[in-house]
C-alpha cells in the first residue's frame, strides 16, 4: 500500500462529458496543471488519449512520463508514472459522476511511495496544491467556453 495519498473532491456545474473531454485530452491538459504536457504515444483505442497512451509532463528532458491504464469515457481515467521520477508505485485516479441538476462530481486521488527518503510529505503537499489549482483552472476554462 502506498505511503502517501492526495484526495480531492469537487462539484462542477458542467456536464460530465464536457469535463471528461477536457481532462482526458493530453495536449489540452498543460494549462490546467501549469506544466507543459504532450501526448508522445497514441492509444490503440479509438480515442488517442485512451489506454496505453503516454504523455510527457515537463520541459525538454526535465519531466516524466505517465501512461493511461484505465480509460472509461465520461467516467474514469487512471494513470501511472512510467519513467524515473520522484514517485514510486504511483497511481492517479480521476473519477467523474453525474450530479443531477447540478453537474459533475470529480473525485481525484493520487497515491505514491517516495523514492528519496523523507521527500514524501513535501511531494504530497506540492501535489495537493497543484491539484487544487488545477481544479480552479478547470472550472475557469469550462466557464469560458459557455
Amino acid at each position: 500500500m502506498p505511503n502517501f495519498r492526495v484526495e480531492l473532491t469537487d462539484q462542477l456545474p458542467f456536464p460530465r462529458a464536457r469535463v471528461f473531454d477536457l481532462i482526458s485530452d493530453h495536449n489540452r491538459l498543460g494549462p490546467l496543471i501549469g506544466l507543459p504536457v504532450k501526448r508522445i504515444r497514441d492509444s490503440d483505442q479509438a480515442d488517442p488519449n485512451g489506454i496505453g497512451s503516454v504523455r510527457w509532463l515537463g520541459v525538454g528532458p526535465v519531466g516524466f512520463e505517465e501512461t493511461i491504464i484505465t480509460f472509461e469515457p465520461d467516467h474514469l481515467i487512471e494513470y501511472t508514472v512510467t519513467s524515473f521520477s520522484a514517485f514510486r508505485n504511483h497511481l492517479g485516479r480521476i473519477r467523474l459522476s453525474e450530479l443531477p441538476d447540478i453537474g459533475t462530481r470529480i473525485h481525484y486521488t493520487i497515491e505514491f511511495d517516495e523514492v528519496v527518503p523523507y521527500s514524501g510529505p513535501t511531494l504530497q503537499m506540492a501535489l495537493e496544491r497543484a491539484l487544487r489549482r488545477g481544479l480552479r483552472r478547470l472550472r475557469q476554462t469550462l466557464g469560458e467556453v459557455d
